[in-house]
């Protein structure tokens, strides 16, 4: 009798699971590509004010003003009927410039329209007024002019008369370009804009690309042409090997229309992938590297005379990582700046001198410094992200200027990413998982404490719980050789232990990159259909990739796609061996890079994966 009561409970479980499991509405390619069923909220384009007291957000076609602990809106700043993508204060805040993008070029360069608006009066005022597309217009620290690109050449207006100032005239389409990047520095520096306003707005400091040696590359354009006939699009595409542009950089004087170059040596075939105005207006800070990036020289340049001097070199038997975030931050002091480095095997940030010398190390330890987030110099506090609790996780830190009193101040697993404001003394925290959409908090500093929750996302929560969603599960394992991988894996959510499943493995794999992070993860509800269809989607971060150090990032120099299809052929392997998994049903695909690493995938491991789906892979 007890054994019959027993299995009619278990039976009445497993209906009521199945029940609950056949209730649960399945994910459709419209939802994820056409409806936005999965769309979440957040904080979108956060300004902090001056005073420290308030922030603006864009909220759909509007910037409304908010009170920081209450959240409360107080203002709405701007509610026009100009559809706008990007704007910025002038530095008292009485103005706001207004970006409308026209025209994508490349990945981060754009052309457009740029409108200036006065907060006091309503007043608009378009400042490309001859309706020719702009790039990159940019107010003075003062607020007194914009600076902008047109035609590959460098302008400045003053506001008050709306006199435009041609700086450069030599700019010529797949000749010389002046104040913005060439292919190369956009796609591998990661930025287009390559202009700088003094901090006194007198002077303009700018890059000058000559491509007139570098190879022409031939792509057919579709978009926008008629009948169906193509238009061939020529442009300036250096291969591995072949020349690249020669890059100057120069300044101009806004007093006396001088312009002056700084010396960055004689060597042609080198890179400039940062340069930035010191706190003082007559120094510029160049970064140089040669074209196998292990050699980087930091110089300080004269703006009067373009006298350089080289204040720290830094080498490596690999690569010297150049900041994607651009760590190096000058000190309002002018005696000081703090410069992150790779050389301990970990990314970890230093104080130095003006002259080079090094002060001492803020952070230290066998974890990575992700993201270095500014300093607040009242206090000598200084703030970032790092990957100390986990590879897979960002947390945010404080620590002293005097590298002391290292402090954690999220408290959410998975990624987080503050927006501080100017003084400090607050700061938006983005927190989400691989599993749950984004949340964002207003927090105090240094202490960390919340003060309210700004977005929850709970509409999309509730909707999520509708539908059959598989979590991923993070996992780790050892290759053949030993070397230990991170990896995720989405299982059906009818998965049965005792059946065969295909497997289906996304990679990306380039350098520095993850895949494999407790956050938001790429095509995740793409994914999510192919697991209702019964497959396992798996990801595994191989040698190469980041937050692991540099002995695991650096790994892959000079033998791109040798270690990294190595591991994902072991991941496979490993996959193969598990009890559920169809070890003759295993794919892989990527995007870019992990379309080169899908395409080595159905080559080099034709043994082990039996399909590939390479998306732009990286070729020559």
């Amino acid at each position: 009798m007890k054994k019959t009561t027993l299995y009619s409970l278990i039976l009445c479980a497993w209906l009521i699971s199945n029940l609950a499991y056949a209730q649960k509405k399945q994910i459709t390619l419209e939802d994820v590509w056409a409806k936005g069923t999965f769309r979440a909220k957040s904080v979108y384009g956060v300004n902090w004010t001056k005073d420290g007291q308030f922030y603006t957000s864009q909220v759909e076609n509007k910037i409304v003003k908010y009170e920081i602990t209450t959240g409360k809106e107080v203002a709405t700043l701007y509610d026009g009927n100009i559809e706008f993508d990007e704007y910025a204060f002038s530095a008292n805040e009485d103005k706001i410039l207004l970006k409308v993008t026209k025209e994508q070029i490349y990945r981060r360069s754009t052309r457009g329209d740029f409108h200036l608006y006065e907060i006091a009066s309503k007043k608009t005022t378009q400042i490309n007024q001859d309706g020719n597309l702009i790039s990159y217009c940019t107010l003075s620290p003062d607020g007194s002019k914009v600076a902008y690109v047109r035609g590959n050449n460098l302008y400045f207006k003053d506001l008050a008369s709306m006199k435009e100032v041609e700086i450069t005239n030599t700019g010529k389409f797949n000749h010389i370009i002046n104040g913005s990047t060439d292919w190369v520095y956009e796609e591998e520096f990661s930025f287009a804009q390559a202009f700088f306003w003094s901090p006194n707005s007198n002077r303009i400091a700018y890059y000058i690309f000559d491509e007139s040696k570098v190879k022409e590359y031939n792509m057919q354009m579709w978009k926008g042409q008629k009948e169906g006939y193509p238009e061939d699009y020529r442009f300036k595409y250096p291969k591995v090997g072949e020349d690249n542009s020669v890059v100057e950089i120069a300044v101009y004087h806004l007093d006396n229309q001088k312009i002056v170059k700084m010396d960055i040596g004689t060597e042609k075939d080198q890179y400039i992938p940062r340069v930035k105005w010191t706190n003082d207006a007559n120094t510029l800070s160049i970064r140089r590297l040669n074209r196998w990036q292990n050699n980087m020289d930091l110089l300080h340049a004269d703006a009067q005379t373009g006298k350089t001097t080289v204040i720290l070199n830094e080498k490596s038997d690999t690569y010297v990582d150049v900041d994607y975030n651009d760590h190096l931050t000058y000190l309002a002091d002018g005696k000081h700046f703090i410069h992150a480095s790779e050389k301990s095997g970990y990314k970890h940030l230093y104080l130095h001198d003006m002259t080079g010398k090094l002060v001492r190390p803020i952070t230290a330890g066998e974890w990575e410094v992700t993201s270095f987030l500014g300093i607040d110099e009242k206090k000598k506090l200084v703030y970032f992200t790092s990957a100390e609790v986990s590879p897979l996780e960002r947390h945010v830190y404080v620590v002293g200027l005097d590298g002391k009193n290292k402090k954690q101040l999220s408290t959410e697993k998975g990624t987080n990413e503050p927006n501080f404001s100017a003084d400090f003394k607050y700061y938006l925290n983005y927190q989400e998982t691989a599993a749950s959409p984004v949340t964002v908090t207003l927090h105090e500093s240094p202490s960390g404490k919340k003060l309210k929750t700004l977005e929850d996302n709970k509409g999309l929560r509730e909707v999520l719980a509708g539908f059959q969603i598989s979590a991923p599960e993070f996992f780790n394992f050892k290759t053949e050789d030993g070397t230990s991988l991170n990896g995720y894996m989405m299982k059906p959510a009818n998965f049965d232990a005792n059946k065969k499943h295909p497997v289906l493995m996304f990679v990306y794999g380039g350098p520095g990159s993850q895949t494999v992070k407790d956050e938001g993860l790429q095509n995740y509800f793409w994914h999510q259909i192919l697991v209702q269809k019964g497959y396992i989607v798996v990801s595994i971060d191989n040698r190469g990739t980041g937050a692991r150090g540099t002995k695991f990032k650096h790994s892959t120099y000079l033998q791109l796609g040798k270690y990294e299809i190595q591991d994902q052929i072991s991941g496979a392997k490993y996959l193969g061996g598990l009890p559920f998994v169809d070890k003759d049903r295993i794919g892989i695909w990527g995007w870019s890079y992990g379309g080169y690493m899908a395409s080595l995938g159905i080559t080099v491991g034709a043994d082990v994966f039996k399909t590939a789906i390479a998306v732009a892979p990286v070729t020559t």
